[in-house]
């Protein structure tokens, strides 16, 4: 992620994403990559699972080099009808203690739904905000999605593997990774907040690997990522 710190420095928001991996074998993975849906996720009979979005609570600083505990519980499953078709839509909750304190809550969005019908037409996007107080442009390349997705043990493939993108789910290129974009938002509102106790946010549209994004910062903890045509791909609020 590009930052060194030093033993006991506390991590930065969202940090802690690059650890408790979820290792299983291939035979308990999925055709996407992730991990076989019947576990802690009911299978609800939808492939395509997309992170929507969540919602994060910092209690107490966490700190590297000391040894944290994860615990994931299921808070929601339901399933409802989209305009093009059956939704699942799931809500986890995570919780990381260190030295039997609670330092993070995050609660996990994800949705579920059906492959794609190449003769439905994509949905509008909706444009993004262009009242921002500060902004940065970002670029992403292959490389660096797999990077990321090596550095969350992350197997989704629609991060690094094109033609499964393109041709299994009716993407034009690689996505990237919605939490890495919740990420650099992250970093963004706390060089203008400091230390952040809570950040919300959610997905609006795809990001492709070969497309620059801008991040924005509105003031007031408003934040927001805006694609090169002017979509809203991400919008998220910092405390």
């Amino acid at each position: 992620m590009g930052r060194q710190g030093a033993p006991t420095d506390p991590l930065p928001p969202f940090f802690h994403q690059l650890y408790f991996w979820d290792a299983q074998p291939p035979v308990q993975l999925g055709r996407d990559g992730h991990p076989k849906v019947g576990g802690i996720i009911p299978d609800m009979g939808l492939p395509r699972r997309m992170w929507a979005g969540g919602r994060l609570e910092f209690l107490t600083p966490l700190r590297q080099g000391q040894p944290a505990e994860k615990t994931t519980t299921l808070e929601t499953a339901t399933l409802k009808q989209g305009r093009t078709g059956p939704l699942a839509f799931v809500t986890l909750r995570h919780e990381i203690f260190q030295n039997g304190v609670i330092c993070v809550r995050e609660f996990q969005d994800l949705v579920y739904r059906e492959d794609p019908d190449p003769e439905t037409p994509k949905p509008k996007s909706k444009p993004a905000g262009t009242d921002e107080i500060l902004s940065e442009e970002y670029s992403f390349d292959s490389t660096l999605l797999f990077r990321y997705s090596a550095l969350t043990f992350n197997g989704h493939r629609i991060h690094y593997d094109l033609d499964y993108a393109r041709d299994t789910e009716g993407y034009e290129g690689l996505v990237v990774h919605g939490p890495l974009l919740a990420q650099l938002l992250m970093l963004l509102a706390q060089s203008q907040l400091g230390r952040l106790s809570s950040f919300a946010f959610r997905a609006a549209s795809p990001l492709m690997h070969f497309e620059t994004a801008t991040l924005c910062w509105g003031g007031d903890g408003r934040c927001w990522v805006r694609g090169p045509d002017g979509r809203l791909i991400m919008s998220a609020e910092a405390t």
